[in-house]
């Protein structure tokens, strides 16, 4: 009879330890996905002029609404451009500058800027991460000559780094796809 009432005690006490057990307690910090429901890229002429600038807005996400895209003008050709690119969570009030997370986690982002091939826009990356490797939220642009096209827009986590340049080799996870319809002039 003590035999059993002692094994009971321990089997109740074994529990207590089982079920207070905290899987909270890891020191592992958790970095929730960011939401991004605006792009805004802003494109300065050298030398002066009128600003070219791609918004894309998604206000429901993965909703049944299309994004609302808009561009405010024309590229001139044969000119550099010297840009930015702002992401803002836009479900919050007021809106949240995600941009200011991606350049201070800059070893785990890269912008892409992928135009399309029958568009003359060429791209160079003007800050990088702590270790040299491409980040892209400051950027210059070459608008060569007239021609009519898209770009698309690929904010990558966890990208590998170093890497070629394309998403293939980048790897990671797409945070934000955008396209654009652009005409240079």
């Amino acid at each position: 009879m003590k035999k059993s009432y002692i094994s009971i005690l321990l089997f109740t006490i074994a529990g207590l330890f089982v079920a207070c057990s905290n899987d909270d307690d890891s020191t592992e910090p958790v970095n929730e996905e960011e939401i991004i429901t605006t792009v805004i890229l802003t494109f300065t002429p050298d030398g002066g002029g009128t600003a070219v600038v791609l918004t894309s807005r998604d206000l429901d996400g993965d909703g049944p609404n299309a994004p609302v895209v808009t561009v405010s003008g024309d590229f001139a050709a044969n000119t550099n451009y010297n840009g930015t690119v702002q992401f803002l969570n836009e479900t919050e009030n007021p809106a949240e500058d995600i941009t200011v997370e991606v350049n201070a986690e800059a070893e785990e982002h890269q912008v892409f800027y992928i135009p399309s091939t029958n568009l003359n826009l060429s791209f160079q990356y003007e800050n990088v991460d702590s270790n040299g490797n491409p980040l892209g939220t400051l950027f210059s642009a070459m608008a060569g000559a007239a021609s009519t096209g898209s770009l698309n827009l690929v904010l990558r986590h966890e990208p590998k780094k170093p890497n070629d340049g394309t998403l293939g080799d980048a790897g990671g996870e797409t945070d934000v796809s955008v396209n654009f319809p652009l005409t240079i002039q």
